[in-house]
């Protein structure tokens, strides 16, 4: 029975990671597009976003899949690089949210509007809401280091949103372009922490191997 379980828990870790990834693509494309069309830097950033997102989510499933196929394998080389994967995913993430920022913020630039902004954001908020749930009680019952870690980047994806929300209603109300560059720097921050945090947890991935294998 607790056999089954594992392999139903397992089964549905698979599906969060596949619905993470095929939902950001097309949330990445539509706010690349928008953003583009629009000449919104917070939006198209958020789209860049959304494929760094894919990265984390694809490193989860690939680990997941690899252990359901090999049983005899060692699991934590899958999570070591799984969360290798996703900490450098949070840090292209910091980059490329603090150029975008920077950019704004000098340039000065005004958006044509944000209304994409919100319709995006408004969306964005609901399914990452759904996913860090569902991932956190999965990776909990698994004891599983990446997808919790997976859960922290969908956890920084619903920042990103509620930034992304806040800005561009607040761009819609007041025509203050800089309210999303500021916000974007600090989920720059934030994303940051956690990447930090994720490549902590994969530092002690090695040195409880090294112990268990009687390495110095």
């Amino acid at each position: 029975m607790e056999q089954q379980n594992t392999a139903q828990l397992f089964a549905r870790a698979r599906y969060l990671a596949l619905f993470t990834i095929f939902y950001n693509i097309i949330e990445g494309l539509v706010s690349v597009w928008a953003g583009a069309a629009d000449e919104t830097l917070s939006l198209f950033g958020f789209g860049v976003d959304s494929f760094i997102e894919v990265i984390s989510a694809v490193g989860v499933w690939h680990m997941l899949r690899r252990i359901s196929a090999n049983g005899g394998e060692t699991r934590d080389e899958f999570e070591r690089r799984a969360l290798r994967i996703t900490g450098a995913a949070f840090y292209l993430l910091t980059a490329g949210l603090t150029l975008t920022a920077m950019i704004s913020l000098y340039q000065r630039h005004q958006p044509e509007t944000t209304l994409w902004g919100i319709a995006v954001s408004l969306g964005s908020v609901s399914f990452m809401w759904y996913l860090i749930r569902q991932k956190t009680r999965v990776g909990k019952q698994l004891g599983s280091n990446a997808i919790l870690a997976d859960a922290a980047c969908s956890r920084a994806c619903l920042y990103l949103s509620l930034v992304l929300m806040v800005s561009s209603a607040g761009y819609e109300l007041t025509g203050i372009g800089s309210l999303d560059a500021i916000g974007a720097l600090l989920i720059a921050w934030l994303a940051f922490r956690e990447g930090h945090e994720s490549f902590e947890k994969a530092s002690g991935l090695d040195c409880s191997c090294s112990c268990r294998c009687g390495k110095s």
